[in-house]
């Protein structure tokens, strides 16, 4: 450590926003049970901001410095660590870089960083035998990175899937709860600030992708290329859908999910998507802004974890475990493994195989259903269940059709043959998970 108090672990805080407050505030109230949980007081000597002039909602501890300079807390010899949650990848990078060359052990919530640029930093922290913690990157304050690093360790994990963005399933949950369509329940998460005024990120799956990487580098001890995830989000889901599925037994969750595909051992399957899931599975109860991580490993076995995914204290709540961890000197075990990870081999989607809903709006007329059976039939795709709905007044109607277990290859090229013969107004597909 840089500081001479060996009592104390003096910190430097980047970002004072939603968890950079929440950790403020956790710092002061729970002060005693931090002190005899690591033996050590720890000081908040610096917060680095954008803004010097914004108005904050939490009042620091007298002495404790603001600056805009982040030279102030990467170049300071008494700041021991530096805990990073301003976000973005430029500035957190290059602040995350610095303090290393400068020996400071790190705590970041920054899994996009982590998830595109995360390779060389995590190199650096090795060769400086730092400390590089994120527990908060994934999932708020479920320690699944700690489980999968060492509670897990001695096991092979078989699968991870999960809901990892609280907005989509905050969403998913009022269209599902309210028969609410997509936009109107988008506007309750902004107007509940759950959602962010651009949701991008969270709708349309990409906070859940990077969070899927870490965790596919914690289960599998691999690296899998982020721009090689397939993404798919909840954008252009529709209240028809989630209303057909409830009607089968399912609900509709975005996904995450990852597994060994079982032809070496760095081959992964993996994408997030929405999905059905069926009422009797956890996941499918899982409601409003919360995450849950589902594990298959060989060992332990089946492992659920669920809890509150974002917001102040319970990101603020893993940070602050992570700096315990840094107050204690542990070993720096940054990504689970200690060898280099090498590249994931990726399992082609084509090939991916899974159960599958069809939603089509179809004429009401003879005929259809066999069309469109032919076209399944000519690859090979057998349906278990068939579900038309009739509309009053409307000559279209929703044909409902389950499949069991095929590719995504011979789902893409029936849907393409059947779109050819029947031109429908609308066809769309989700997998389904048991």
């Amino acid at each position: 450590m840089a500081n001479d108090n060996a009592d104390s672990l003096i910190i430097g805080l980047a970002g004072l926003g939603t968890v950079g407050g929440g950790l403020v505030t956790l710092l002061q109230s729970n002060r005693d049970i931090i002190e005899r949980r690591c033996g050590k007081k720890i000081v908040l000597k610096r917060v680095l901001v954008h803004n010097l002039q914004k108005k904050r909602h939490v009042t620091l501890a007298s002495g404790t410095e603001v600056t805009d300079d982040l030279t102030r807390l990467t170049d300071d010899p008494e700041i021991d660590a530096i805990v990073e949650v301003i976000g973005g990848q430029t500035t957190a990078q290059t602040l995350i870089d610095r303090a290393l060359d400068h020996g400071k052990h790190i705590v970041t919530a920054n899994k996009a960083l982590l998830a595109e640029r995360g390779l060389p930093l995590f190199a650096k922290a090795k060769e400086k035998n730092r400390i590089l913690r994120y527990e908060a990157s994934v999932a708020g304050a479920i320690p699944i990175v700690q489980a999968l690093k060492d509670s897990l360790a001695s096991n092979h994990i078989h699968s991870l899937l999960g809901i990892l963005n609280g907005t989509s399933n905050y969403v998913l949950s009022q269209m599902t709860a309210d028969n609410l369509d997509f936009a109107t329940a988008l506007q309750q998460a902004q107007d509940k600030g759950y959602a962010e005024a651009d949701p991008s990120l969270d709708i349309d799956g990409f906070d859940s992708a990077h969070k899927l990487i870490l965790l596919i580098r914690l289960a599998f001890g691999v690296h899998y290329d982020f721009s090689k995830l397939p993404i798919q989000g909840i954008r252009n889901l529709s209240a028809m859908d989630i209303r057909l599925a409830n009607q089968l037994g399912y609900h509709i969750k975005l996904i995450g999910s990852a597994k060994a595909a079982g032809k070496s051992d760095h081959e992964i399957e993996a994408g997030v998507f929405p999905a059905l899931v069926s009422h009797s599975f956890l996941l499918a109860r899982v409601e409003g802004a919360f995450n849950a991580i589902h594990i298959k490993a060989d060992a332990a076995g089946s492992l659920f974890f669920h809890g509150r995914g974002a917001g102040d204290l319970p990101t603020a709540s893993a940070v602050l475990a992570d700096l315990l961890a840094v107050a204690r000197e542990e070993y720096p075990n940054n990504t689970g493994f200690a060898l280099d990870l090498p590249k994931a081999e990726i399992f082609p989607e084509a090939e991916s195989s899974s159960c599958y809903y069809m939603r089509l709006m179809v004429d009401d007329a003879p005929g259809v259903l066999r069309d469109i059976a032919g076209c399944m039939a000519a690859e090979g795709i057998s349906m278990s269940h068939v579900m038309q709905r009739t509309q009053d007044g409307f000559s279209e109607v929703p044909l409902v059709l389950m499949t069991h277990e095929t590719t995504e290859c011979a789902m893409q090229k029936a849907k393409q043959a059947i779109s050819a013969k029947l031109h429908p107004r609308e066809m769309v597909s989700f997998k389904v998970l048991a």
